[in-house]
């Protein structure tokens, strides 16, 4: 497996990621921190409409100046990161992590850690001094950033909460 720089031209690539997974638990946001809901949800991968989507963000992203890392085997993506363009927070100083997905057989095996050193390096070397995550809500999701070194914020970015209102926020320190 090797991990490198994405090019706009590679997009489609996207494509061989499965993005499914089964949910037995979700967190929601309350005033206490944290609130475990139980679910039993098959999250299936995306459907054509989802895909275009994710790839017209994909591609706006690069196109304004982030960056894409994938984790590639025998050519196949099999994982990939996207850090955002927009220096955000009051005072500036935090990237965004966009997108981040590692196909469904192949989780687990050190391939997103290896992918958030990667954007976390790049982030430090455009100044950045935190990463911001606006994860979803699955339990999956959350544990992997936190386990990454992430931590909740109190700072919510307006913009990406108004987006997805449901995500989790959440901070690295580079």
């Amino acid at each position: 497996m090797i991990i490198r720089e994405i090019k706009l031209e590679e997009a489609e690539k996207i494509k061989e990621i499965d993005r499914s997974e089964k949910i037995n638990l979700i967190y929601e946001n309350s005033d206490a921190g944290l609130k475990e809901v139980s679910t039993d949800h098959e999250c299936p991968t995306w459907d054509t409409r989802e895909l275009d989507q994710l790839l017209e963000r994909f591609r706006i992203e690069i196109t304004a100046g982030g960056i894409a890392y994938g984790a590639f085997e025998n050519d196949c993506l099999i994982g990939f990161g996207v850090l955002g363009h927009k220096l955000r927070g009051k005072n500036k100083d935090r990237l965004q992590i966009d997108l981040m997905y590692v196909t469904r057989s192949f989780r687990r095996k050190g391939i997103g850690k290896q992918l958030m050193n990667e954007l976390s390096k790049e982030a430090k070397n455009r100044g950045a001094k935190f990463l911001y995550i606006s994860s979803t809500e699955t339990e999956s999701a959350v544990n992997f950033y936190q386990n990454c070194g992430s931590e909740l914020t109190d700072e919510i970015d307006q913009e990406l909460f108004d987006l997805e209102p449901n995500d989790i926020h959440m901070l690295k320190r580079l």
